[in-house]
């Protein structure tokens, strides 16, 4: 399960946390983030889960994605982390389980029919248990843009609960990702409804400590689009992320993983657009650069005491 020592198993996390705090679940694509992601949960002593979409592994190529990683393991090595692949389709989850590296693979049918979904999530679970690998499936559709991914509101089907028991019965999957509520990706700047906490009720219900996912976890913070619009930008100020009650509420409601990236878009779009404005005879990118690395430290910091994942990377080890 890679030679780092302390990536471990999902399933090992979700166990200790369950109910109790919650794990930042963080998308990166570049070595910055990575840095200050590995620094922050260093400091932190905090679990976390480094996640990566098919569109990053096309971006930077897998090889150097997982390279970077456990280079970030070997210079923070008191880190307890998880990789995992988000979103992927079976073609991606099959390259994960195969090639390696990689503690746990999402497989997201959700669009499909809910007898399709089952039967390629139970493809996945089949070939990532042969390894020894946690596999996050995915039921009911969240609106919004994922990378490539593209659902309208009209298309948003919240998880319904009566199917929940069998779903996970069938395909054997470790935890489920549920449509409650939130959005990903650039939708989010429609704002939203808020979370279904009676819906999230009611699945914890049917399922009784099993380990629940919410994506589109970001908090969208307006301080950062006015930051970014004050620099040029032109974002959406009606924004609306998932607010921090919401988030401590849902950890009750056995949600164990929650994903994070619109905010280190944000981030780093707000770094290099003051960067630009404010220092317009500089060229240098590693100002930026380290800005951000600083900036996504501090983010990271904040996001795991938020969902008081501080300090428990102990019971882990």
């Amino acid at each position: 399960m890679g030679s780092h020592k302390m990536l471990v198993s999902t399933k090992d996390i979700f166990r200790k946390c369950y109910g109790r705090y919650a794990i930042a679940a963080v998308n990166v694509w570049c070595m910055e983030q990575i840095l200050g992601l590995f620094s922050a949960a260093q400091k932190a002593n905090a679990p976390f889960i480094v996640q990566t979409t098919p569109v990053a592994r096309n971006y930077a190529n897998p090889e150097m994605l997982l390279s970077m990683i456990s280079a970030a393991a070997k210079i923070y090595p008191d880190t307890v982390y998880a990789v995992h692949l988000d979103h992927g389709t079976k073609e991606h989850a099959f390259d994960c389980v195969e090639s390696g590296g990689y503690s746990s693979v999402m497989i997201d049918a959700s669009h499909e029919s809910f007898e399709t979904n089952i039967s390629i999530t139970k493809e996945v679970v089949a070939k990532a248990h042969a390894k020894n690998i946690v596999v996050e499936a995915e039921l009911g559709v969240l609106s919004g843009i994922e990378d490539d991914i593209n659902v309208d509101e009209e298309n948003k089907k919240y998880t319904q609960p009566s199917e929940v028991v069998e779903f996970v019965k069938q395909t054997g999957c470790d935890s489920l990702a549920v449509a409650v509520g939130t959005s990903h990706g650039a939708y989010k700047f429609s704002g939203g409804q808020g979370l279904q906490f009676d819906i999230l009720e009611e699945i914890q219900k049917r399922l009784p400590e099993f380990p629940l996912v919410l994506h589109g976890g970001s908090a969208v913070s307006i301080e950062e689009i006015q930051r970014i619009n004050a620099a040029g930008g032109q974002l959406g100020v009606d924004a609306k992320g998932v607010s921090n009650e919401e988030l401590l509420k849902a950890i009750e409601y056995g949600v164990c993983k929650i994903n994070i990236a619109t905010d280190a878009r944000l981030i780093w779009a707000r770094v290099h657009r003051e960067f630009f404005k404010l220092s317009p005879a500089q060229f240098e990118p590693l100002i930026p650069g380290k800005t951000y690395i600083k900036a996504f430290e501090e983010f990271n910091l904040e996001k795991f005491d938020l969902l008081k994942s501080t300090g428990k990377a102990q019971e882990i080890k």
